[in-house]
């Protein structure tokens, strides 16, 4: 199993960073533009146990998997999202975002991802697997997030 974590200060409230987290496909697509659908397959009252089917393009391929809610905390100095899902029978793959209220207008963003192996071919893979897609994906979260609460 690999994981990467990578954190950053976010130059907006912790409320405006987490809608694009927690929030309507629209807002998830600006920091995830590949998701291209979100629908609930079961929803929970505790959040937690939440599973939607999500629909990933990437280049002319489509995918499709579900993402389950395992972790979910939404207090107002502090709020986690942990997902997990398993991707296409290789990978058990995890993304955990956990949001730190610093200040009104400033939050610690915490992006944690783990991946593990299913199969030998996807141990090969993993070897050589960085951390390059953690770092695009915590900048892309705050360049979005700062971007439209600046404006």
């Amino acid at each position: 199993m690999k994981s990467w974590t990578e954190e950053v200060q976010i130059n907006a409230s912790i409320e405006h960073v987490f809608s694009y987290l927690d929030g309507p496909l629209e807002q998830m697509q600006k920091i995830m533009p590949q998701v291209i659908e979100n629908t609930p397959v079961k929803e929970t009252a505790a959040v937690v146990g939440n599973v939607y089917l999500q629909k990933y393009k990437e280049g002319e391929e489509i995918q499709e998997y579900e993402v389950e809610t395992l972790e979910y905390v939404n207090t107002s100095t502090h709020k986690t999202l942990k997902v997990g899902s398993v991707l296409v029978d290789m990978f058990d793959i995890t993304a955990t975002y956990e949001l730190e209220k610093l200040d009104e207008n400033h939050t610690l963003f915490r992006y944690i991802a783990t991946n593990r192996a299913l199969n030998e071919n996807a141990e090969r893979f993993l070897q050589f697997a960085t951390n390059e897609v953690v770092v695009s994906f915590v900048n892309r979260v705050k360049s979005v997030a700062e971007t439209e609460y600046n404006s």
